[in-house]
């Protein structure tokens, strides 16, 4: 062992996207991959790193979706 620590940073929309603009708009439609579920059951996909509820999506489903609507630090989505 060299006693190196190596760190992987990850963006956090926390800090990140508070007040700026989000990469999904409210009422727009997207392409996207589902890539896992959330503990509620919802499938989870992003766009540019921003996470996307979309009830009722199953994981490895690519799929259109329409948000419905945009918080701080993720939105939810509906499939088309």
């Amino acid at each position: 062992m060299t006693g190196r620590i190596d760190l992987v940073l990850t963006m956090s929309y926390r800090s990140g996207y508070g007040s700026s603009p989000k990469p999904v708009e409210m009422g727009k439609e997207y392409e996207v991959e589902i890539t896992e579920i959330s503990k509620r059951g919802d499938g989870i996909a992003r766009i540019q790193g921003f996470v996307i509820f979309v009830a009722g999506a199953k994981a490895g489903q690519k799929t259109k979706i329409r948000i419905t609507s945009v918080g701080d630090r993720f939105a939810k989505a509906e499939i088309v």
